[in-house]
């Protein structure tokens, strides 16, 4: 059996110890038992180390100018979450660290489970080396995805960690991230007091779609549900950096490419916030990317009618946004009307079932004075607040501006980056950030000049839709929304995506790559900012 264990299984077994023992450091929490751990550990290492096998694998076939700027991003990118745990180490009235690292007694089964994995890795690998397995379908989707899930791995430690931070009970009111409602989702999600208390219609059968996803999800951690519900944000947020991964892979066959994209997507101001606070909008990009896939993929109707459902039932105005894609994408008069016909129909059913298996818990959204009540985040349209639109929008949700730390009526100082009344927006008050979002526009820009040159010359069936779900976005929230920030998760895959494709054309230009890496560097430096301005305002009030 131990012919089996290589060097390059070596190697993998070394690196797995850290992703078991992030696990474990989370787990631990839940499973307290020896033979617990000891299975755990072992189960882990065992999954994460055939990966990270998997992945040498690929590594060491790839051109030594390919391995060069693949490593730097992995080096980039550990820096990154290793400087954001130091950061939130410095507050710990809100970052408990034992979230992440070993409480007493996990130490002995942890190392037990460690060398276990030794011989459980080589009996794995001969299994896939001689019985079979590398024909199965599940072995070839996971040749093909490794990359893709070992890149959003790395981003869920990252959200699940913030989200320790910001969804805990201590935070007892609702708007002080960004008008974000986190006590009402969090009682929502994971206790029995599921009924809205502001009584909106807009949020059709949420509860029907995200409660059993937490139970599922707390089954696995003893019960706990408010952590159930950190996880499965994270998970989702995670969710959308693959997709987003597979999305340009796909569409270009550049992996580097590839892993650059979706690390830009999860590193930006809206997903390193929203992949971490308990709310609705990270469930609805998840959605849309899945959206995006199916479509990609030229998945069967009823698959795509499922992604719809779920978008209209998490937040009605969303699914305008599958329609868009939908329309763009298969060019099919026929199917987006059936498509459209077959939500509709379904979308009253499922509301009442909704209502039913979660009595009183909203109004239904089919009666029209039930949507009176969103008048209150409605404001007059204006050239200014336009203006502010659209810097929130192309700006501030990839590059994090200082944002504006309010004082009012909630006993939290309120961390938000644009209100609506009287208008104000966070400013970037640093020479470096202010030269990164010069940057930024200065690549947005390049990508415009470069979908307009190249508009013949590659498939466009994304790239419009993505243009007027932007559009959309814009028009939507001109006239609603606070803090327009918080529904930046809606507009971020679309503008990050569009530019992967206008992009493309130079996704295998070194000198591109590894601007885009200096960039990402300099994005993750800049956007904690935002992070630690959220911690140290928290912190006041924290004790």
């Amino acid at each position: 059996m131990l012919k089996f264990f290589n060097v390059r299984m070596v190697i993998a077994w070394l690196l797995s110890l850290l992703a078991a023992s992030l696990a474990i450091g989370f787990l631990d929490d839940f499973y307290q038992g020896f033979l617990e751990i000891l299975f755990l550990t072992t189960l882990i290492q065992t999954l994460a180390g055939l990966l990270i096998y998997r992945l040498l694998g690929k590594a060491k076939r790839l051109p030594p100018l390919d391995l060069i700027p693949t490593l730097t991003l992995c080096l980039t990118l550990t820096a990154f979450g290793l400087y954001l745990f130091a950061m939130a180490s410095r507050f710990p009235p809100l970052f408990n660290d034992q979230v992440l690292l070993f409480n007493k007694g996990t130490f002995i089964p942890f190392i037990l489970g460690n060398l276990i994995a030794i011989p459980c890795l080589a009996w794995a690998r001969k299994l896939v080396k001689t019985g079979g397995t590398k024909q199965t379908s599940a072995y070839l989707l996971m040749n093909r995805t490794i990359v893709g899930i070992l890149l959003a791995g790395f981003f869920f430690v990252i959200y699940l960690m913030l989200a320790s931070i910001f969804n805990q009970p201590a935070f007892d009111v609702d708007d002080i991230f960004f008008d974000s409602d986190g006590l009402l989702w969090r009682m929502r999600f994971t206790s029995e007091l599921y009924r809205d208390y502001y009584w909106r219609s807009v949020h059709p059968f949420v509860l029907l779609i995200i409660r059993p996803l937490v139970s599922v999800t707390a089954f696995f951690l003893k019960g706990d549900t408010l952590y159930a519900a950190m996880a499965l944000v994270a998970l989702s947020g995670a969710l959308c950096v693959f997709l987003a991964w597979y999305f340009v892979n796909h569409m270009t066959r550049n992996p580097l490419y590839a892993l650059l994209i979706a690390s830009l997507l999860g590193v930006s101001a809206s997903h390193l916030v929203f992949g971490s606070l308990i709310e609705t909008y990270i469930f609805l990009a998840a959605v849309m990317l899945t959206f995006l896939v199916l479509l990609l993929k030229d998945k069967p109707l009823p698959a795509l009618v499922l992604a719809g459902l779920l978008s209209f039932g998490i937040t009605i105005s969303n699914f305008v946004q599958t329609v868009i894609a939908f329309l763009f994408a298969k060019r099919d008069f026929k199917q987006w009307v059936k498509y459209g016909l077959i939500v509709g129909a379904l979308v009253i059913p499922l509301a009442l079932l909704n209502n039913l298996v979660y009595p009183d818990s909203q109004p239904y959204f089919f009666i029209p004075s039930n949507l009176t009540v969103e008048a209150d985040n409605t404001f007059s349209p204006s050239t200014p607040r336009g203006a502010a639109i659209l810097r929130v929008m192309f700006l501030h949700s990839i590059v994090a501006p200082d944002p504006l730390i309010l004082e009012e009526e909630i006993p939290f100082l309120k961390v938000w980056i644009f209100k609506a009344d009287p208008l104000k927006m966070g400013e970037y008050n640093t020479f470096w950030g202010t030269l990164l979002a010069f940057v930024w526009i200065g690549l947005f820009l390049l990508g415009g000049f470069l979908f307009l040159k190249n508009w013949k010359k590659h498939d466009q069936r994304f790239a419009p839709a993505f243009i007027l779900i932007l559009i959309f976005n814009f028009a939507l929230h001109l006239r609603y929304g606070k803090d327009v920030f918080l529904y930046s998760t809606n507009w971020t895959y679309a503008i990050v995506l569009f530019l992967s494709l206008a992009w493309r054309d130079l996704g295998d230009k070194r000198w591109f790559q590894f601007l885009l890496l200096a960039f990402l560097a300099l994005l993750m430096a800049n956007n904690s900012r935002l992070i630690f301005a959220m911690l140290s305002a928290s912190a006041l009030h924290i004790q």
